[in-house]
């Protein structure tokens, strides 16, 4: 398994009248720890795309326990279990600073090639990084 966690400081426009984290923006605060986590491989999103691969979302569960409010800190957790073929799976949670669990979700992302914009397996050069990064 990889595992990897960011904070994040809830911002103003972030949130509804209330004070209440739209919901839109869980998904904002997954994909913030999967580009960081990808960074911290020393292999970006950048990188790969000029490797000839792009990888978006190609589903998107998502889950709602509680609300996340302005000025909370959240912790954004991404774990991985399985290694990549075809598509990356990424398990997601974010946490406020009780440590209560506010959202949950699950994020595909499928490999295409730049090319040609078809499906194609996980680049040997992600996967190996990957492997290494496995707990």
């Amino acid at each position: 398994m990889i595992r990897y966690e960011t904070g994040i400081k809830v911002r103003y426009y972030e949130c509804d009248p209330m004070g209440i984290v739209h919901h839109s923006n869980y998904l904002r605060y997954f994909e913030c720890a999967r580009d960081e986590m990808i960074e911290s491989w020393g292999y970006g999103i950048e990188q790969c795309q000029a490797d000839g691969i792009t990888f978006p979302v190609v589903k998107a569960e998502l889950r709602f326990h509680r609300p996340a409010h302005m000025g909370d800190t959240l912790r954004v957790i991404a774990e991985i279990e399985e290694l990549p073929l075809a598509k990356l799976v990424v398990k997601q949670q974010v946490l406020n600073q009780k440590g209560e669990l506010c959202c949950e979700g699950v994020i595909t992302l499928g490999f295409l090639s730049a090319e040609t914009g078809r499906p194609t397996r996980c680049p040997e050069k992600m996967a190996r990084i990957m492997e290494a990064h496995q707990l």
